[in-house]
């Protein structure tokens, strides 16, 4: 189940992990970690990106290997994970509760207003 956002920490350009890829040159890295985000966002993966997903997010082996290497992405089996996904970022399970509980909301909203409506026809 898929976010139409992610969140993005506004301290990103001074966090210590970002910098070490600013000097080190590593720009498509940091694109690559941008995508990976929306990525995940967009498909529902808790922050997980297979290694298929790479040319989705505009990345190459290497620009992984250098994520991993500052820490923003954990290197596991099929993939990466994205290091703080679940600080930042709702859960599926959270999206989930959080659409149920809109999804019962609207139902008695609208059984309300058919009651109304119902009760001025009378």
């Amino acid at each position: 189940m898929g976010l139409p956002w992610v969140r993005l920490e506004t301290a990103l350009p001074t966090n210590p992990k970002v910098l070490a890829l600013v000097e080190d040159r590593a720009f498509q890295a940091l694109t690559a970690y941008i995508c990976g985000l929306s990525y995940c966002g967009a498909q529902g993966t808790s922050g997980f990106i297979p290694r298929a997903a790479l040319p989705f997010l505009h990345a190459r082996k290497s620009d992984a290997t250098k994520l991993v290497g500052v820490g923003l992405w954990i290197e596991c089996a099929g993939g990466w994970d994205i290091n703080g996904w679940d600080d930042f970022q709702p859960t599926s399970a959270e999206i989930q509760a959080r659409r149920d509980k809109a999804k019962r909301a609207a139902a008695i909203r609208w059984s309300k207003q058919e009651s109304a409506a119902g009760g001025s026809d009378a």
